[in-house]
């Protein structure tokens, strides 16, 4: 079975938390605690350079918030933002929240996310 990427949001689900975290993405970027969000979203979705890097990732890929990866793989006590890998049922924390808080751009989280996946092969 080929690998699943789960990419996290340290945020939680629901139209109140999103609308929360447009404004304060917007009003105190600096302040904002989801950098994957920061980087991958603007204020109206996922950017169009982000949705085509996942789809050219040749993997199933899925996005939650905090609250539903508990739910769902019952994952907790892990920084986030974070990037999970399932393969046969088992996930495991593949990119940290430090590694991705460390990027200020994109385009490092996109080198970050190939050079992981380059090592498996």
């Amino acid at each position: 079975m080929k690998q699943t990427l789960i990419f996290v949001y340290n945020a939680e689900s629901g139209l109140f938390n999103a609308l929360t975290d447009i404004a304060h993405k917007a009003f105190s970027p600096e302040t904002y605690s989801c950098n994957l969000c920061a980087l991958t979203h603007s204020n109206f979705g996922m950017r169009k350079e982000w949705k085509q890097f996942i789809e050219s990732l040749d993997r199933q890929t899925e996005f939650l918030h905090s609250d539903e990866l508990k739910l769902k793989y019952g994952v907790e006590g892990i920084a986030l933002p974070a990037i999970f890998s399932k393969e046969d049922g088992k996930v495991e924390e593949w990119i940290t929240a430090q590694e991705i808080n460390s990027c200020k751009t994109m385009n490092e989280l996109k080198t970050i996310i190939i050079e992981k996946l380059r090592a498996k092969i």
